[in-house]
């Protein structure tokens, strides 16, 4: 393996009497089904105030939507900046100190970020608790480093696909109860979710084992190395893992086009209402759940990593494509089972990075690609709002209204031929 040195994973006994094979291989399920859990909880607990916080934000601005707006622009702006600083640092502790006490920690501290989002009396107070929040979220990077303790370097693809049909659940199912939550009480989503994180403490604090054995682990912990500057030098020197990097940005960056626009798209193009975007926004949950929980693993099995990142790519690429070029709703959605086949890519391009560090680079190699992909999220609201703006100012209908999609089929294009490029040796 390029980078220098084999994986070791919790199968490995520690000093102390040997461990039988047997005991060890369940070991190894029950870690991953905790990283599965943990990470459908959370998701569940962020989808859970999707719906509701803008509502909340239009309290404290006496019912102005345009302020209201505004204020949910920088609250997820804020969001994200907190994300870029606090991933490296959170995969760096995990590297020193292991990743269970990184991770229960981050959801004890998510925890008490919804509870202070759901008592808070001013806007202060709230902006605080979703600065926090997203300090504490940042333990995502940390599971992924979880995974690659434990999952054997061909497995680790469809085991980060497990974690993308986490995401598919939580996203799909949770605002709909959070929103009839809010109905009830438009704070009690925000309770629910507090009850939620901890609930997932506990069940860590009784299950979950340690992944990273100390002989794997960073002899000190250094500031120098956990910064976002510092975790992005580490992508820097392996060439490979500089230009997947660059593939995982891009493809993070194109998926923003999603949540930026396609409201306002289906209304403006198709004219739908909320009825028609919520039977499309369970169709992409169904397709992500289909593709990353099941075929995953099958296609990187058939094809190998290589190829299955590059087929991933390609029908995202298209994907993008055909949804802009749709002339009506009913295409858009024929479109949706191609572009769900991009969910391949990521985790085959994450399976690749993995294999280029060592296991004490694990936690920082995660934390870099978080701070990525919290760069792309700080750059996308302004990217494809103001193009999408653009469109409607122009008062541009048919293909040419489909600009934000085009542009994100470009990104995925690019970053298909920079991962043919970087991956020729794989």
């Amino acid at each position: 393996m390029r980078g220098g040195c084999s994986l070791v994973n919790s199968q490995n006994p520690p000093a102390g009497p040997p461990v039988d094979a047997s005991v060890a291989q369940p070991v190894r399920r029950a870690a991953l089904a905790f990283i599965f859990v943990t990470v459908l909880i959370d998701i569940l607990s962020f989808g859970l105030i999707i719906p509701v916080l803008p509502q909340l934000l239009k309290q404290f601005m006496g019912g102005d939507i345009g302020r209201a707006t505004a204020w949910h622009g920088l609250f997820a702006t804020g969001y994200m900046v907190m994300q870029f600083f606090s991933a490296p640092v959170q995969g760096a502790l995990s590297d020193r100190f292991g990743r269970r006490p990184v991770i229960l920690i981050s959801n004890l501290g998510l925890a008490l970020d919804f509870l202070i989002m759901a008592f808070a009396q001013t806007l202060p107070w709230l902006f605080i608790g979703r600065l926090l929040s997203g300090v504490t979220s940042a333990s995502f990077s940390t599971a992924n480093a979880y995974i690659a303790d434990v999952t054997p370097p061909e497995k680790r693809a469809a085991a980060f696909g497990k974690l993308g049909m986490a995401f598919g659940l939580g996203f799909t199912f949770a605002p709909v109860f959070g929103a009839w939550l809010g109905l009830i009480d438009i704070r009690m989503p925000f309770m629910v979710a507090a009850g939620l994180c901890l609930a997932n403490f506990c069940y860590g604090l009784f299950v979950l084992p340690e992944s990273l054995v100390p002989e794997n682990r960073s002899p000190q912990f250094e500031w120098k190395r956990a910064n976002p500057l510092a975790s992005l030098r580490l992508l820097r020197g392996h060439p490979e893992l500089f230009g997947l990097a660059s593939v995982v940005f891009l493809m993070g960056l194109a998926h923003l086009v999603y949540p930026m626009t396609f409201v306002l798209y289906a209304d403006y193009r198709f004219g739908w209402g909320l009825k028609m975007v919520g039977y499309t926004l369970l169709i992409v949950g169904v397709t992500t759940i289909i593709v990353q929980g099941g075929l995953v693993g099958r296609i990187v099995k058939k094809l190998g990593e290589r190829r299955a990142l590059m087929f991933g790519m390609g029908c995202g690429a298209l994907g993008f494509l055909c949804y802009g070029l749709a002339p009506t709703g009913y295409w858009f959605w024929a479109a949706m089972p191609l572009a769900a086949l991009w969910g391949v890519a990521n985790p085959s391009a994450q399976a690749i990075m993995t294999r280029h560090v060592s296991p004490q680079e694990q936690g920082r190699l995660q934390g870099a690609i978080g701070s990525l992909n919290s760069i792309a999220g700080i750059l996308a609201p302004a990217l494809f709002t103001q193009t999408f703006a653009a469109v409607v100012h122009a008062n541009l209908h048919g293909v040419l209204a489909g600009a934000t999609f085009y542009l994100a089929a470009t990104m995925v294009a690019l970053g298909g031929l920079v991962a043919w490029r970087v991956t020729r040796g794989e």
